[in-house]
């Protein structure tokens, strides 16, 4: 069986990547904080056909979240996709002079060290089947940083040099990082951030295993 597992899968974004990759035979993995939103988001993708299970666990927690991950591939099996895509705290984005360095905890525990749990989870594995892709899903301040919000800021950027390193040290193994920069709101009918077209671009980068880092559009300056 070949499984995708998303971290952060919620109705939105994460539903369509489930769509999308389950058209092409992959079992999902549904992993959010709610053990509730990740059955039901399971239940509703098994009624459309996805073969689809869901995992708790706060990306804060490296316990919870190597033990979700775990779960997923004793269920499914093997992970050949993870998706780290989880929405950040509103608390992580207060304006850089009212961002102290405890202020800085919650984002960095978010953005590196949770894809590094997830990664060093999910990498045996993908060593195993000689192949394996790891897509990193940002918002516009990973590199474009803002002023007000410092934290996301901050800890984007730290998980964006984290996965173009794995990139560049991976490649050779068969297994791909990528990262998908999304400026602004995900929205449902815009042409560059609906979420089904999102998931189509999260596919594309899984499938062509081209380059590291893309736009869903244009940053604005």
């Amino acid at each position: 069986m070949t499984t995708i597992a998303i971290i952060g899968a919620g109705p939105g974004l994460g539903a369509a990547v489930a769509r999308r990759f389950g058209r092409e035979g992959f079992d999902v993995a549904v992993i959010s904080r709610a053990q509730d939103h990740a059955d039901a988001l399971a239940a509703q993708l098994g009624g459309e056909g996805v073969t689809a299970r869901g995992f708790s666990a706060d990306v804060r927690d490296p316990k919870a979240l190597t033990a979700a991950l775990d779960a997923a591939a004793a269920a499914l099996g093997t992970i050949e996709v993870l998706q780290y895509s989880p929405v950040p705290h509103r608390d992580f984005m207060k304006p850089i002079l009212e961002t102290t360095a405890a202020d800085l905890v919650g984002p960095v525990e978010f953005s590196v060290y949770g894809p590094a749990t997830a990664v060093g989870q999910v990498l045996p594995g993908m060593r195993e089947l000689g192949r394996g892709t790891l897509l990193f899903v940002n918002g516009g301040s990973a590199v474009q940083p803002l002023p007000e919000r410092a934290g996301t800021s901050i800890a984007f950027a730290a998980e964006s040099i984290y996965a173009q390193l794995l990139h560049d040290t991976l490649a050779d193994a068969g297994i791909h990082a990528a990262q998908l920069i999304i400026p602004g709101a995900i929205t449902p009918g815009d042409p560059h951030s609906d979420p089904e077209i999102l998931a189509d671009t999260l596919w594309s980068l899984h499938h062509t295993r081209e380059g590291f880092r893309h736009f869903a559009s244009p940053l604005t300056t």
